[in-house]
């Protein structure tokens, strides 16, 4: 843990004009580069030092859902004691398969609560064939289904269990929200500059990408038994209920042992490997199609030799059904 979290430098000030982001990934079709993902990203080193970065990584950004593990420290931080796969879905966004939504009922039924109790928007899966099977069966968008409903249950049994109100426990200035800022700005070392609403509805708190890279690797660096760290086993240890059978960051951390790792909307990423190395990024353009290959740059930068690489970092571009081109890294 840090002690006194910093201030992230001038740079985060919304009155100086912003640096064009250097471009992260390129579209090829047909040999023609027809588009570019532009972005910024860190890399820390094994003592916490920034290795290399590019673009601007000290201003604030919304992590999006890799603020998740912070949010499920912070459920345990209140008491709640999860484990195993039900500590995972609590840190996910999942793909909305059977296995997801079966695990977000019991643990529902398991703290007397309803479905209804849920504040997240109804949904389809995340995971596109998930959707595709899910709407042929006759279902429709169900709060159950929306990829943070791991989260808000694990949100809502944390509050039942402290008799903090249920029906406002995504106001900012909830204990459990104060909670989860207070989680966010250890772990990242930094103040939390900006509230926004997440997706969900759940607050969103802006850290710089350094910030959040710092954030992962305290996770994996934290001692075990801490809430910091029984997040991180868990997720490891449960892949699948973090994201889903066919997602990226399960195949990372099921084919890179001790590796964290967790992408959240408009094209943010986060991971920390074993050895307290991490990086974090982020598009600008929220271009989440590029993920994929500028992580596998990342990674192949730093040294992680191992097939899921070249997987993730595959983004073919179709034309007719065929592969024309690709999104491929630019740096």
């Amino acid at each position: 843990m840090s002690s006194a979290p910093s201030s992230p430098s001038a740079a985060a000030d919304p009155a100086q004009p912003a640096a064009i982001p250097p471009v992260l990934a390129e579209v090829v079709r047909s040999g023609f580069v027809e588009g570019r993902h532009r972005g910024s990203l860190v890399v820390l080193d094994a003592d916490g030092g920034v290795a290399w970065s590019l673009g601007t990584v000290d201003a604030p950004v919304f992590p999006r859902s890799t603020n998740k593990p912070m949010q499920a420290a912070a459920v345990l931080r209140a008491g709640l004691d999860l484990a195993g796969e039900r500590l995972a879905l609590a840190a996910a966004s999942h793909s909305g398969e059977g296995f997801h939504r079966d695990l977000v009922h019991r643990m529902l039924a398991e703290a007397e609560l309803s479905p209804g109790a849920l504040q997240t928007p109804p949904d389809l899966p995340l995971d596109p064939v998930e959707a595709e099977a899910y709407l042929a069966s006759g279902q429709v968008r169900d709060r159950v289904t929306m990829n943070c409903s791991g989260k808000h249950t694990a949100m809502l049994a944390a509050c039942a269990r402290s008799g903090w109100p249920l029906e406002t426990y995504l106001e900012p200035e909830h204990p459990l929200q104060r909670l989860v800022r207070q989680v966010v700005e250890e772990t990242s070392g930094e103040r939390v500059t900006r509230v926004g609403v997440d997706g969900c509805g759940a607050p969103l708190l802006a850290i710089s990408l350094t910030g959040l890279a710092r954030a992962f690797r305290s996770f994996v660096r934290a001692e075990p038994g801490t809430p910091e760290r029984r997040v991180a086993d868990a997720m490891r240890a449960h892949p699948e209920y973090v994201a889903g059978t066919r997602r990226a960051d399960t195949w990372l951390m099921r084919e890179v042992p001790g590796t964290l790792a967790k992408m959240g909307a408009e094209a943010v990423q986060a991971v920390a490997l074993p050895d307290g190395r991490a990086l974090a990024f982020k598009l600008d353009d929220g271009g989440t199609r590029a993920l994929g290959p500028v992580l596998a740059r990342v990674l192949a930068r730093m040294g992680v030799d191992a097939p899921v690489v070249a997987r993730i970092a595959d983004a073919p571009l179709l034309g007719g059904g065929e592969r024309v081109g690709e999104v491929r890294a630019a740096f």
